[in-house]
């Protein structure tokens, strides 16, 4: 990911995106059997007068953890404090965060696989005994202060969830994981979307930017907003399915959902690799993107849809792929010819 400071338009994007997040789990689409989950730990707790354990909620960018969190903070009534795993840099920034949380409070870190592998020593005792052991100075005058910290819940997302180390994953009480969203309940999130920022759709204009999102809220709610400057710009501000069509075809989104890199990964896995399999780091330099823009990005999409698959020797090429670009697939050697 990329370390550079948020532009004005990112900044702009993520005001949409938040007026959008629905605050209450009745109002939250999809993910029924996590969501069902979460309910249920909630109700509970709050006739406990308990506070939740600690949550864990891992899959792709843009399906709603960030948006889950904040739901069960409205649920639970307590404040939600947010950070990132590479925005805590040392034990002063944990301790900082962890104090000032008050009894019942939620600490949402993002992107939790990133946090460096000394902050996690001093987060296990945190989590378990809502203890903070701070090591103050270094050399013989250095000493260690416990901090006894109120009962609260972590809660911590993460788009890798492999890359969560062992013990840390183990101090979570409850780990779910957000699937892809089907185009029906995209079509329901679309529609819900449109209404929270007063634009009206026609019969057929959720489905259509729906089918095109990937399976993810976030690029549904985005190519919505797309269609809707387009729809006022060139439709006289009607939202209908041909529209949104159109809309879409200028941002050269098919009707699959590829985008213009989709398929340049496509045609040079084929056209320069011969299928493959090629390594990732040759395939991004042949296309001119990010490895890690391709691993978590493109490549989830690709090998959902059945384009291409991961192996040890490196990325191939489907017969699914091949005739995307309408290309005849290779005919595969049989056993025998092999020997």
């Amino acid at each position: 990911m990329s370390d550079t400071k948020p532009t004005e338009l990112e900044t702009i994007d993520a005001a949409f995106e938040v007026s959008l997040r629905p605050p209450l789990f009745e109002e939250f689409s999809g993910q029924e059997k996590t969501v069902a989950r979460l309910r249920l730990m909630v109700e509970a707790a709050r006739q406990r007068g308990d506070t939740l354990q600690h949550i864990l909620l891992s899959g792709p960018p843009g399906l709603g953890k960030t948006t889950l969190a904040y739901i069960i903070g409205n649920a639970m009534g307590s404040e939600v404090r947010t950070t990132s795993g590479p925005m805590v840099e040392k034990a002063g920034d944990l301790a900082g965060l962890l104090t000032n949380i008050e009894r019942g409070g939620i600490l949402f870190i993002d992107e939790i696989h990133r946090l460096q592998p000394s902050i996690e020593e001093y987060l296990y005792p945190a989590m378990e005994d809502f203890k903070l052991d701070i090591l103050i100075d270094q050399g013989p005058s250095a000493r260690s202060v416990r901090l006894n910290l109120a009962r609260f819940t972590l809660i911590g997302a993460t788009t890798r969830a492999g890359m969560i180390s062992e013990p840390l994953r183990s101090r979570f009480g409850m780990n779910c994981r957000l699937d892809y969203y089907p185009a029906a309940q995209l079509a329901e999130i679309v529609s819900r979307s449109a209404g929270l920022i007063g634009s009206e759709m026609e019969e057929g204009a959720a489905m259509e930017i729906a089918r095109r999102s990937r399976g993810t809220p976030r690029i549904a709610n985005n190519l919505l907003r797309w269609v809707r400057d387009y729809a006022q710009v060139r439709a006289d501000g009607r939202m209908t399915a041909e529209t949104s069509d159109l809309a879409l075809t200028m941002l050269e989104i098919d009707e699959e959902g590829f985008d213009e890199m989709d398929k340049r990964i496509l045609e040079s896995l084929i056209g320069l690799f011969d299928g493959g399999p090629v390594g990732v780091n040759s395939l991004a330099v042949a296309i001119g993107e990010e490895p890690g823009t391709i691993e978590e990005v493109h490549e989830p999409f690709l090998i959902m849809q059945g384009f291409l698959k991961r192996t040890p020797q490196g990325r191939v090429a489907l017969p699914k792929a091949y005739r995307k670009l309408g290309i005849s697939p290779p005919k595969r050697a049989s056993q025998e010819d092999l020997l």
